[in-house]
């Protein structure tokens, strides 16, 4: 095939399957927290990181990775101590995040707002070999810590208060799941980009949620979703010249719109049919029963 006989789009599709496993692992917690926007606070941070990639002319996916990890505990100790100025606090958080890179990124000498953008939208032709180790060690980190700790981290997204009556580290693992997402959007940043991340750390766990009511079923169609349309949309990116990250959470919410719009119809037919059978079991309960139905010895 013609897409695999060059070096940059073979590295383009492995990150591509990367991003796609990593995303709705570790999203799939951050639905079950109500925390579907987490990914998009931090890619705001990560922005900072970016720019100071570039201004210490270091990889610009390590430090992102520093930059962000930093962002996201401070998030979750925000969340789980602040009160009612919190929202105040992360705003300001996200803003002073993409303003630190903007404005780091163009205090540096190799640096510019035209490479910035790569890092928001994502770009294939910009994922070299360095980049390539680096998001294969962070994505290995990912999956580990995402299907590793899958019943602990199931445990605290569910109920926090239950799991630390069961005596599992609530904080900790917090804290895990924040770093964790921290680090799928340095993985993600070179194929969907920093703006585009959050949708695809969601999109597919939600589509999945459409035909799976399983944990276990949810994160599997979740991550096959997502390696479906990071291969699909990069391809598509590839032969038609179109931004890669929009075409993949484009390719998500569609299959999400499909998976939707064939579920909604059976789910009200069951519904009709669980209410009809209630209803027939009323009747026929005894408390329904006529004063002419009594046996009388």
């Amino acid at each position: 095939m013609e897409i695999l006989e060059t070096a940059f789009m073979q590295r383009a599709l492995i990150a591509a399957v990367l991003v796609g496993i990593t995303a709705p692992a570790i999203g799939i917690y951050l639905v079950q927290r109500r925390q579907a926007l987490m990914g998009d606070g931090i890619g705001h941070v990560a922005m900072t990181g970016v720019g100071l990639g570039f201004l210490l002319s270091t990889n610009p996916i390590w430090m992102a990775t520093i930059v962000s990890v930093v962002g996201a505990v401070t998030m979750e100790l925000i969340r789980a101590y602040g009160r009612t100025r919190g929202d105040i606090a992360l705003a300001m958080l996200f803003y002073g995040g993409m303003a630190g890179g903007v404005l780091l990124i163009n205090l540096s000498d190799t640096g510019s707002t035209a490479n910035l953008s790569s890092f928001l939208f994502g770009s294939l032709s910009t994922v070299s070999d360095a980049d390539l180790t680096a998001i294969s060690l962070l994505a290995a980190f990912v999956v580990l810590v995402s299907v590793g700790l899958r019943r602990q981290l199931f445990a605290v997204s569910q109920d926090e208060e239950f799991a630390r009556v069961t005596g599992l580290p609530v904080r900790a693992l917090n804290l895990l799941i924040a770093v964790t997402a921290a680090v799928t959007v340095s993985v993600a940043m070179r194929v969907v980009g920093l703006l585009l991340v959050s949708a695809l750390m969601v999109v597919p766990v939600a589509a999945a949620q459409q035909i799976s009511r399983s944990f276990r079923a949810t994160f599997a169609i979740a991550v096959t979703i997502g390696v479906a349309v990071t291969l699909a949309g990069t391809t598509t990116s590839y032969y038609q010249d179109v931004p890669p990250g929009a075409t993949i959470v484009l390719l998500a919410i569609g299959i999400f719109v499909v998976l939707t719009a064939l579920v909604t119809p059976l789910a009200r037919r069951r519904a009709r049919t669980l209410e009809a059978r209630g209803a027939q079991c009323t009747v026929d309960m005894p408390g329904n029963r006529r004063p002419s139905d009594d046996v009388k010895v």
